[in-house]
C-alpha cells in the first residue's frame, strides 16, 4: 500500500509499505479522508517541537472498516468510522483517573507516532469511533478538531444560559463558537482580524462577530454583552494580544480558558488575573465521550462542518495542499486530503 513519509521540512515522498493484517482486538480501515490542521504545518515547516522526522502523518480522519480482528464484535465491513489519534500509557495517574488525554507519557498519531497517512491503517479497535451513516466522510474527517472545541467548552462547564466570547476565527474557534452555541448558550461574540474568516463564522450562524483591526476590543465586549459582560472567554487564537485581551477585560471573577497552542512564550498580567481573581483555564485534546458529543451536535444540525471546507487534494498532491495553505492562509479554513483520489 501507499504510504505518505515527511522526510524533512517541507518535503514528502510516498513509498510502498506493506498492509497490516488486524490482529485480535484490532481493526484494518480504508482510509478516505484526512484533515490538514495547523499543528500539520508546523510539522511541514519544522516548527513542531515534539516531532522528529521522518514522519508519517495524518490524525484528523476518516474511513471505512476493511476487516476486523478476533474480537471486535461492535464494528462491521464497511461502516464509516473515524480514529482517536491518542496513544497513551493506560498506567500514569491521569490514565488511572479517566484523564488519558493527559498521559503522562502521550504520543499523538502523526507526530510522535505514525499517522494514517496510507491507504490502510491497522489500529486498536477501542480508538475507532464509528460515524452515522448519513454524515460524510468529510465531515467524519472534522470530529476530531470538532473534539478538541467540545472538550473546551466543557472546561467550563454548563455553558447553557451563558454569555461566550471566542478570541480568533481560525477553525479551532469557529467550531468552539458553534459548539457552544449548539450546547445552549445564550449569545456567543468571535473576534479576528479578517474580514474573511469573520464572514464564515457568519455564515454558520455565530451571533456576533467583530473585527478588532477596525473596533475596539474592549467597546465591542460592553456592546455586545452589556456592562456584565461574558461569563468565559474562550482564546483560540493563542497571543499576546488575545490573552492581553481576556485579561484586562474580563468580569471580575469570570473564566478564561485557552484553548490554542500559544505563540511562543506568555506575557501575562498577573496582577490583574489575581486582583480580579480570575480562572484562567486550559485545554488539551479531548476523550471518547468528547468525540461522541461531537459526532451528536453534527447530527443533530448544532454543528455545520462542510462550510469549513476549502478545498480537497488528492493523496499523491500533500505537498501542493500544504503549499496552498501557505499562499492563501487567511481565506482557508480546512484542507482536506482525499486519499482515495
Amino acid at each position: 500500500m501507499l504510504q505518505q513519509v515527511m522526510t524533512e521540512p517541507g518535503k514528502i515522498i510516498f513509498r510502498e509499505v506493506p498492509e497490516i493484517e488486524p490482529a485480535a482486538g484490532e481493526v484494518k480501515i480504508k482510509i478516505m479522508n484526512i484533515g490538514v490542521c495547523g499543528s500539520d504545518i508546523h510539522v511541514y515547516h519544522g516548527k513542531h517541537p515534539f516531532t522528529k522526522y521522518p514522519v508519517t502523518q495524518g490524525h484528523e480522519v476518516s474511513g471505512l472498516v476493511e476487516k476486523v480482528g478476533e474480537g471486535v464484535d461492535n464494528l462491521k465491513i464497511g461502516q464509516k468510522v473515524t480514529i482517536q489519534p491518542q496513544v497513551v500509557c493506560g498506567k500514569c495517574w491521569p490514565c488511572r483517573h479517566g484523564k488519558y488525554n493527559l498521559c503522562e507519557s502521550l504520543k499523538v498519531m502523526g507526530f510522535q507516532t505514525t499517522g494514517t497517512a496510507s491507504e490502510y491503517f491497522t489500529v486498536d479497535a477501542a480508538k475507532v469511533t464509528p460515524l452515522p451513516e448519513e454524515m460524510s466522510l468529510e465531515e467524519g474527517a472534522m470530529i476530531e478538531p470538532l473534539a478538541v472545541t467540545v472538550h473546551a467548552i466543557r472546561q467550563a462547564g454548563d455553558v447553557a444560559g451563558k454569555d461566550i466570547c471566542v478570541l480568533g476565527a481560525g477553525p479551532i474557534g469557529i467550531l468552539t463558537a458553534q459548539v457552544a452555541k449548539g450546547m445552549g448558550a445564550r449569545k456567543v461574540m468571535i473576534t479576528d482580524i479578517s474580514d474573511i474568516r469573520l464572514a464564515k463564522a457568519a455564515e454558520v450562524g455565530v451571533d456576533v462577530c467583530v473585527n478588532t483591526r477596525n473596533e475596539d476590543f474592549a467597546e465591542a465586549f460592553v456592546r455586545t454583552f452589556g456592562p456584565d459582560k461574558a461569563d468565559v472567554i474562550y482564546d483560540c487564537a493563542g497571543t499576546n494580544i488575545t490573552m492581553d485581551q481576556a485579561i484586562q477585560n474580563a468580569r471580575k471573577g469570570s473564566t478564561i480558558i485557552l484553548v490554542a497552542v500559544f505563540a511562543g512564550p506568555a506575557t501575562v498580567d498577573l496582577a490583574v488575573l489575581n486582583d480580579h481573581e480570575l480562572d484562567l483555564n486550559t485545554s488539551m485534546m479531548y476523550r471518547n465521550e468528547d468525540y461522541l458529543k461531537a459526532i451528536e451536535l453534527v447530527n443533530e444540525g448544532k454543528v455545520q462542518l462542510k462550510p469549513l471546507i476549502s478545498k480537497k487534494f488528492a493523496f499523491k498532491d500533500y505537498l501542493q495542499a500544504y503549499q496552498y495553505i501557505d499562499e492563501n492562509r487567511e481565506s482557508t479554513m480546512k484542507v482536506i486530503i482525499d486519499v482515495a483520489r
